[in-house]
């Protein structure tokens, strides 16, 4: 239980909270914080939905589980008979997007990751060490990769536990950091938009739904969890995670418009005072968070991938290619 709800708040909490100010910016204050549950709501019904659905066709097909993209197949065939036909496109369409989305979603994050240490490291050259030669963001992206490749070799999902369950502290850190930079002054409301113009929801949602998404480890979660009834249950592991995700989420945008308005940045990191040490921390702390992070995130493609090649290769050796695939795919991102 304590290890499906540390993933999925993982799976949840990602590098998007930073962005919620600016959301906040485009939508208002009052607007952005309904906006922000309503958002929550939806995705957490969405979640049921697949899950329970799974349910119901694992019944139905007398199937012990599905994932995500047997779940989609599975409906197309067991539905309508014109639907039939789609089931294997159904399929393969849900993993190319899952596929996709995960390894795209981790160049984003070794690119912050990367700039984080840059800028911590530009830093201490200037501050501490007197030197204008500070490594290119290139070389410091190599030097992520030599972390980023133990984690893409774990291929069981609880070994990765201790890994989203230090992310989900240090981004709980974070968070505490963050919000005494809010609250350390007075907070006006003057000049804040209640409700901002139209033309600005489109990114608010857009931003809303890129940061609380996490529905590809949703499946594979719950599949792997002793006792899978709990995920749904009341309070289940769904129901916790996503209540802290979406409280989370509407205090650092709320707060954060309130404290910053018009000035906040596309990452709130970037308003707080980097002389100071609480901000060198929040950075650090964040970046580390995020980099614990790319092992859930690169499980799930690299299983769906690693289920539709491994039986071009004979048993005695799919181990062994297996890893090759991870490595290679790991530096490729």
């Amino acid at each position: 239980f304590f290890g499906a709800l540390a993933h999925l708040l993982k799976g949840s909490l990602g590098a998007g909270v930073l962005a919620m100010p600016m959301a906040f910016k485009n939508a208002g204050l009052i607007f952005g914080l309904a906006g922000t549950f309503v958002v929550g709501v939806i995705c957490t019904h969405c979640v049921q939905i697949l899950v329970q659905s799974s349910h119901t066709l694992c019944r139905r097909e007398k199937i012990p589980s599905l994932g995500f993209a047997e779940t989609a197949e599975v409906a197309f065939r067991s539905g309508p008979p014109m639907f039939h036909k789609y089931s294997d496109f159904g399929r393969k369409f849900v993993n190319a997007a899952l596929t996709l989305t995960y390894y795209f979603a981790l160049c984003v994050y070794v690119v912050f990751i990367a700039t984080t240490a840059q800028q911590s490291v530009n830093l201490l050259a200037e501050h501490y060490w007197n030197a204008d030669d500070v490594p290119n963001i290139r070389v410091i992206i190599a030097i992520v990769l030599v972390f980023l490749i133990p984690l893409g070799l774990v291929r069981n999902l609880k070994f990765l536990v201790p890994f989203s369950a230090m992310a989900d502290v240090f981004i709980v850190i974070s968070f505490i950091i963050t919000l005494y930079y809010i609250f350390r002054d007075p907070l006006y409301t003057t000049g804040k938009e209640m409700v901002a113009e139209v033309t600005g929801m489109p990114i608010f949602f857009a931003t809303c739904i890129f940061a609380m998404e996490g529905i590809g480890v949703v499946m594979p979660l719950e599949n792997s969890m002793k006792k899978p009834q709990q995920f749904l249950g009341c309070p289940g592991v769904l129901i916790i995670a996503m209540t802290v995700v979406v409280s989370l989420y509407a205090a650092i945008g709320f707060f954060g418009y309130l404290k910053y308005g018009d000035d906040v940045e596309g990452s709130i990191t970037l308003n707080l005072d980097i002389e100071e040490i609480p901000a060198q921390i929040v950075k650090i702390l964040y970046a580390i968070s995020i980099l614990f992070s790319c092992g859930l995130q690169f499980y799930v493609p690299t299983e769906i991938v690693w289920s539709t090649l491994k039986d071009r290769f004979n048993k005695e050796n799919q181990l062994k290619y297996e890893y090759v695939y991870r490595v290679f795919i790991c530096c490729v991102i």
